[in-house]
């Protein structure tokens, strides 16, 4: 799970919990050994979803992947061989 960012607003007597998340909800590997993923960012309160965006990046075998989730990263070292990465390079 990404960051969570707790805030508490007090309305009317009454303290309210808001929470934002991040998560990598989705990973994809092509064929050709291109990485899709996608960040949903999550507003809840009080346990109810309020809203929800998404964020889509990709990547290509032999990227550098500095700033890139921690279970990306481990797809990524699996899938990307030296094979994969000379073929893509090719």
């Amino acid at each position: 799970m990404g960051l969570v960012y707790l805030l508490f607003i007090l309305f009317k007597g009454n303290i309210m919990s808001l929470t934002k998340s991040t998560a990598v909800d989705q990973i994809t590997v092509t064929e050709n050994g291109i990485i899709l993923y996608r960040e949903a960012t999550r507003i809840m309160e009080d346990g109810v979803q309020l809203s929800q965006t998404y964020h889509r990046s990709s990547l290509t075998p032999g990227q550098d992947l500095t700033g890139i989730p921690a279970n990306v990263v481990a797809i990524c070292n699996t899938v990307w061989t030296a094979a994969v990465i000379a073929a893509y390079k090719a």
